[in-house]
């Protein structure tokens, strides 16, 4: 045979066989127990930092078990008819797989998830990373796997900023009467009824419409959230950074599932949930933990005027809000509080 074409031969074996080997692996049968598919609920989609978080879990998962393990996501908490507040109830009782949920959103089953959410707690990315990292976080994942579900790993959505279609937020008075759309926790409708406004509970579904329409005047949440949304174009044209909570996200599995896998897949599931977190958590902050906060220079140029507050204006909503802190504190353990309160106050 000539060289050329022993060499055609050859390549074209070689691939044939490679060919065969990844066929070989695709039709590999999963192990005894294992599911097609598994669903990630998600209450936002990839465009967004938090759904961002779910791709790259999924992925991984999917990359390092070599298929074992395939993780369909399911945004808009489609699993749960879009009531994110059911989410972690789904999760428990095996409706859902895997998630990324919010502090916030599952605090009505599990109380201690609150603490996040008390105003004014945690003062900068330092005061979130001490919380989540240390001590207090390993707490919360203890409590969280008592209520239900396995916790992995922690996320973040970023810190809540308020805006509003009428005035800049300079002064809790600028608040009274405004129509403020919340998410469904009772903390976050004492927070702003301490401020002098009309919180309106509603999803993230119908928050866009409401605030398109004019029947809310405004709503809080991360910048990230403000520009994947586009809030700029419903009115939303005064931003306020107050930074008064923050928004941890936690990376669960449903028990039963994980019971399902091997030691060595519930290994590289664990770590996959670790590895997308820390990269979720750069995206979330990029653009607002630089000194120049450039992503605040790009909404503004959307014609959206941004107020950032001095230390004492500041104050004077920390001040309003201080009775609802103390309420908040014997309803989540005032011993959990106290623990966070020492880690924030030691942060490096």
């Amino acid at each position: 045979m000539h060289v050329r074409s022993f060499l055609k031969f050859t390549l074209a074996a070689t691939a044939l066989a490679a060919a065969g080997l990844v066929q070989a692996q695709a039709q590999a049968p999963l192990p005894a127990g294992y599911k097609p598919e598994y669903k990630m609920s998600l209450v936002v989609g990839t465009a967004f930092p938090w759904g961002k978080g779910g791709e790259i879990w999924a992925n991984l998962v999917r990359e390092r078990t070599q298929g074992r393990i395939n993780i369909k996501l399911y945004p808009g908490v489609s699993l749960v008819q879009g009531d994110q507040t059911r989410e972690f109830t789904a999760i428990r009782q095996g409706v859902i797989d895997l998630a990324i949920g919010s502090t916030i959103n599952w605090s009505p089953q599990i109380k201690e998830l609150n603490l996040f959410s008390l105003p004014f707690l945690m003062p900068d990315y330092k005061a979130i990373d001490a919380l989540t990292q240390g001590e207090v976080g390993k707490q919360i994942f203890q409590i969280v796997d008592r209520a239900g579900a396995l916790p992995l790993a922690w996320g973040e959505n970023g810190y809540r900023e308020i805006t509003n279609s009428k005035k800049p937020i300079k002064s809790p008075d600028d608040l009274k009467g405004l129509k403020i759309r919340v998410v469904g926790s009772p903390l976050f409708l004492d927070t702003f009824t301490a401020l002098g406004a009309n919180p309106t509970q509603m999803s993230w579904a119908d928050a866009q419409p409401a605030l398109a329409s004019g029947a809310v005047d405004g709503q809080e949440n991360p910048m990230s959230v403000f520009t994947a949304a586009k809030l700029h174009t419903v009115g939303q044209k005064y931003v306020t950074m107050w930074g008064y909570v923050a928004d941890p996200l936690i990376f669960v599995v449903n028990k039963d599932v994980w019971a399902s896998w091997t030691p060595a897949d519930q290994a590289i599931v664990r770590q996959a949930a670790i590895d997308a977190g820390k990269e979720q958590i750069a995206i979330a902050r990029k653009g607002l933990a630089e000194a120049d906060k450039p992503l605040l220079k790009e909404i503004a140029a959307l014609g959206v005027t941004i107020t950032e507050l001095t230390p004492t204006e500041r104050e004077a909503f920390v001040k309003a809000t201080r009775p609802v802190y103390e309420k908040w504190k014997v309803q989540i353990g005032a011993g959990l509080v106290d623990a966070a309160e020492k880690a924030i106050a030691a942060r490096k």
